[in-house]
């Protein structure tokens, strides 16, 4: 807390703040619960459509998908746990937006997870990534959640500062849909699921600063998670809320207590009271500063319906929960604390939920024209393609992710058609024909050199991947994981990047219904690459009409949708090879982004399509090989490529709006027919087949490589990191 924010407490108060009251204010007034840097660029976003049920400002975003359900879905993170103690703090992270589903009524169906690590040659890396994906795994497998999809990468500058995105889908009848208010003057306000305990207190403080070397110190700040428990949690709430007796519903997450006994009644308009002796408790002797701000996990605050306790009580006491009365709804505008009977705090609930909002200066900084400026051709051409493309295959960002997933329940709730290793993920719907995909997405490197057209590309990608598994994207959440926004250059980089992300949602028709923003990622001054994280969830009317990004069989025919303009700007290929960072990045044009996706769903609803990737990290010499070898039996192809300004460019060249397709031959007639209407640039490149990747570029052979040495080096890149 700065000195002027202290002067406004004092103002708003008109006395000296208790301690206790101070602990309320730098908790509910920290970065990470109130965004005070970041609000005034978020309400750029879209955040109405036609499909919207709930938008921003709630547990998690709402969308209708017809038939009377709806789909629940959100995105946090918990990057600075998982750097003090990666396995708690990813666990965590699962156990905190599994949470904020099924507060709104919703039963999660799938997890997705984001994350970013420095060199995984470095121990210390591979420490962190066995403990993250650990925790992961542990907390969904034995909470009963599949982990369905997500993505893995690497930079140095996350070696400080590791990203751990978690997202989370859901599924609720569209009109049982619960939300965090705090409504009916005198209706009861219960605490529900485990015991408070220590741990976690400062967690939302220490997850709005910069770190030094003294980080590990913090450890006993990161919460410490019992799926079991939640297990049950899940199952009370949504029985208790079947009753009816429930009226609003808050997980006690960043500030705990805190922050949903002062969110809830300012969201209503209300106040509460609160009586701290009765909160159950793990631990003896526990102030009221401490019961306020603990962060232990796997609780709620429930409003219930006056005269209706005993009835929540039996629920809970079914699941073997406390659920215990801790005080009630007021008239307002204070929300009162009381520990034993004495009064240790009244503050007005609008003074704790309306921090501080700063618009402060930022600037683009003086060194990213020249970086911007560097030519990737200027370095030497590759003087064997096949050997380059066997080293990209290979890299840890692009090789096979299955040491993780191989770890994650990928099926408990039989609803995951599309297993983790394809562009989006596939979920049924059951009862209906209908099914969600679901894809995240985020690539710092490209928002490092461009801010803007990055965050614009990762909303395009993230689209593209569901749109090539045959969905209609619906909606968007995001997580905004950036340095110190003291710093202008980062400001600028969280502004340009909201720009962005407004102007791609926009053109796509994608509103924003929720997300995080995840600042101070930066360690001894050193931030992590700017990485807006973008989930996006669409809509498949017929299950059926799904696809995948391998080839299925030989003879089939090959198109490239979208344009030719690619660069190695920011390219895998630039790090991957050289070591090297810079360049522009490939024009975005973002009716043609969206043209394209149309294209590629008709195709799939016509049946013409036998596979569909998006051409993305690695450029279309990855695409192709990627659909040789990530199904089952890998199968070849040869493909002639339009000429360039050199063969590595048009291989390894990253751009937008780019996806490959295969058509059966007796049925490529019907799919020019479509194209035509589609009014999209397009061509047919070749044909699946054979044991070999053959591909041509201005018709000179240049890679000429088994598909069993592409298969080795992409199963084997990143596992033998972690063996």
């Amino acid at each position: 807390m700065t000195a002027e924010e202290y002067d406004r407490i004092l103002q708003r108060l008109g006395r000296e703040p208790s301690y206790t009251e101070l602990g309320l204010f730098s908790a509910l007034w920290s970065e990470h619960c109130a965004y005070k840097h970041s609000k005034v660029f978020l309400k750029r976003l879209p955040q109405t459509g036609p499909h919207v049920l709930q938008g921003p400002g709630e547990n998690a975003g709402a969308l209708d998908i017809g038939d009377g359900w709806a789909v629940v879905f959100k995105i946090e993170s918990h990057n600075h746990p998982s750097f003090i103690e990666p396995f708690q703090g990813a666990a965590t992270g699962v156990g905190g937006i599994l949470r904020d589903i099924f507060t709104m009524g919703a039963r999660p169906i799938a997890i997705l997870d984001s994350l970013r690590f420095g060199d995984p040659n470095d121990p210390k890396t591979r420490h962190l990534i066995h403990g993250v994906v650990s925790g992961i795994s542990w907390y969904g497998n034995c909470f009963g959640c599949p982990t369905v999809g997500g993505e893995i990468a690497f930079a140095p500058e996350y070696a400080g500062n590791p990203l751990v995105n978690v997202m989370c889908v859901g599924l609720v009848r569209a009109d049982r849909i619960f939300r965090a208010r705090a409504e009916g003057v005198g209706n009861p306000v219960f605490y529900v699921g485990n015991k408070t305990g220590r741990d976690g207190i400062h967690g939302a403080t220490m997850a709005s600063a910069t770190f030094d070397e003294g980080a590990e110190a913090k450890r006993p700040t990161v919460q410490v998670g019992d799926p079991f428990t939640e297990k049950l949690l899940l199952e009370a709430c949504l029985e208790a809320m079947a009753t009816g007796a429930v009226v609003g519903i808050q997980d006690m997450g960043a500030a705990g207590l805190a922050c949903c006994t002062s969110e809830m009644p300012a969201r209503s308009g209300t106040g509460m009271t609160v009586e701290l002796a009765s909160v159950p408790q793990r631990e003896e002797g526990m102030s009221a500063y401490e019961l306020l701000l603990s962060e232990s996990q796997e609780r709620m605050l429930i409003v219930a319906e006056r005269g209706r306790e005993e009835e929540l009580r039996r629920v809970f006491a079914k699941w073997e929960l406390d659920a215990v009365q801790i005080g009630e709804v007021t008239a307002g505008p204070d929300l009162t604390v009381r520990h034993r009977g004495d009064e240790v705090a009244r503050v007005p609930v609008d003074a704790l939920a309306e921090a501080p909002k700063y618009e402060k200066p930022y600037a683009a900084p003086a060194w990213l024209k020249e970086l911007r400026a560097f030519d990737p051709l200027a370095l030497p051409a590759p003087a064997d393609y096949d050997e380059a493309l066997r080293a990209l295959m290979g890299a840890p960002a692009l090789a096979s992710k299955e040491w993780a997933y191989r770890q994650y329940d990928q099926q408990v709730g039989v609803n995951t058609l599309v297993l983790p290793g394809s562009d989006a993920t596939v979920l049924r719907v059951k009862g209906t024909r209908r099914a969600i995909a679901v894809s995240t997405d985020g690539n710092g490197r490209h928002v490092f050199l461009d801010p803007r057209r990055g965050a614009a590309m990762a909303v395009c990608e993230a689209a593209r991947n569901v749109s090539c598994a045959g969905g209609r994207p619906l909606g968007v959440t995001d997580c905004l994981n950036f340095g110190s926004p003291e710093r202008p250059e980062i400001l600028w980089q969280l502004a340009e990047a909201v720009e962005g992300l407004a102007e791609a949602c926009r053109a796509l028709e994608l509103p924003v219904v929720g997300g995080n923003v995840s600042l101070y990622n930066e360690t001894s001054g050193l931030a992590i690459l700017p990485t807006p994280v973008v989930g996006v969830v669409g809509l498949l009317e017929d299950a059926s009409q799904l696809a995948t990004q391998w080839f299925k069989a030989a003879g089939h025919r090959i198109a490239l949708l979208g344009p030719d303009a690619v660069s190695l700007g920011g390219s895998e290929y630039l790090w991957t090879r050289h070591g090297k960072q810079g360049g522009a990045l490939a024009p975005l044009d973002l009716e043609l982004e969206r043209r394209v996706q149309a294209a590629v769903r008709a195709a799939i609803g016509e049946g013409l399509v036998t596979a569909a990737h998006d051409c993305a990290e690695g450029g279309i010499a990855v695409a192709l090989a990627e659909a040789c070898v990530t199904g089952k039996t890998a199968i070849g192809c040869e493909a002639a490529l339009p000429a360039g300004m050199r063969a590595d460019l048009t291989l390894f060249g990253e751009g937008p709006s780019r996806v490959v397709v295969s058509v059966e031959g007796g049925r490529a007639r019907e799919f020019e027919a479509l194209m035509a209407e589609s009014a999209i640039p397009w061509q047919w490149i070749g044909a699946t087949g054979g044991a070999r990747l053959r591909l041509r570029v201005g018709g000179e052979m240049v890679v000429d490589v088994s598909v069993d040495h592409l298969e080795h080096a992409w199963r084997n890149g990143f596992e033998r990191h972690m063996a």
